[in-house]
């Protein structure tokens, strides 16, 4: 019954949408901190149902035939952003026992060692052994004392510190997050992110690279030519490690007019990309912005909350 819904929904050709799932992470094991982050055991029931469900069609291979008005019926694709060294070593195997493909959008900044000042911010309030984390006196005075006398404590501490430091200019971020490292007094792990190698053999294991930036920045906020400059460097690394174009991009936060801007999808269209992907919610259709498609995942785990979410989904497009 739930193919056939989806087939309603989702016709082939003309009428056809097209379902862009998006994932970050997928972890070896549940997080007490994250409990709503996908682990690998969840994953790989989540791939099940793709595969039963939906055709998953290689992104690149997807946006051509929306355009052209020759999809399938229940045409999906899937993809991830940021580049987590658990892509590699969990996703990927698990998208290919099930005979599925993903786009892997990489932040390259932070490829061979680096880490994402969100992480830096999330590890540093994990690993902190005290029961609480004084910012007074720091660039990040203003997050005051934070608890973190127990797991509810210290997830609503990292919320807190994620929802302000975000929209901070590029310096300011960087000064409050180093504060909040250091009061914390913690080593920090330099394994989260893809080594160079680990990106070279998503693409030979028949999975697609696409350009995240550098830095992951807010690309509203940055003038146009340093978003041209985060933009255009992401994807000639990528296509350094890759040995082949780059031609899609994703939008860090993903966000429009919050995340990024008109010009920036102009910077986008001007450095010869085939199109770009946002994290708005819905379903493209033949008539949508090639350079602003959206993007949606359910957060059920159950089965049918799950289809009905992805129903729901389709309807609202």
């Amino acid at each position: 019954m739930i193919p056939q819904l989806f087939s309603a929904l989702s016709p082939a050709g003309p009428k056809s949408r097209l379902t862009t799932l998006i994932f970050h992470r997928v972890l070896a094991q549940p997080d007490p901190l994250f409990p709503g982050e996908v682990d690998a055991r969840q994953f790989d029931e989540i791939c099940a149902w793709l595969a039963s469900w939906f055709r998953v069609l290689p992104l690149d291979q997807a946006v051509q035939r929306l355009t052209k008005g020759s999809l399938p019926a229940r045409a999906m694709a899937i993809t991830f952003d940021d580049g987590y060294a658990d892509n590699h070593e969990l996703a990927m195997p698990i998208l290919q026992k099930h005979g599925l493909c993903a786009a892997f959008y990489v932040s390259t900044g932070f490829l061979d060692g680096g880490r994402m000042w969100n992480d830096s911010v999330i590890e540093a309030i994990r690993r902190c052994p005290s029961p609480a984390l004084d910012l007074f006196g720091t660039p990040a005075a203003e997050l005051g004392l934070l608890p973190l006398s127990d797991i509810e404590a210290r997830r609503q501490s990292i919320h807190r510190c994620l929802a302000r430091v975000k929209y901070l200019a590029p310096a300011e971020r960087l000064d409050w997050v180093a504060a909040i490292v250091e009061r914390a007094g913690v080593a920090l792990p330099d394994d989260l992110m893809m080594r160079s190698d680990q990106v070279r053999l998503l693409h030979q294991g028949g999975m697609q690279i696409g350009a995240h930036t550098v830095s992951h920045p807010i690309l509203a906020r940055l003038s146009r030519r340093d978003a041209h400059q985060e933009v255009a460097d992401s994807r000639d690394v990528l296509e350094a490690i890759t040995g082949e174009k780059v031609s899609h991009f994703a939008y860090p936060n993903g966000k429009p007019g919050e995340d990024y801007a008109p010009e920036s999808v102009e910077v986008v269209k001007a450095l010869g990309f085939d199109f770009a992907v946002s994290t708005v919610w819905g379903a493209a259709r033949s008539d949508s912005d090639r350079f602003q498609l959206p993007r949606f995942t359910p957060w059920d785990r159950t089965r049918l909350r799950f289809a009905g979410r992805l129903a729901k989904n389709l309807l609202q497009s």
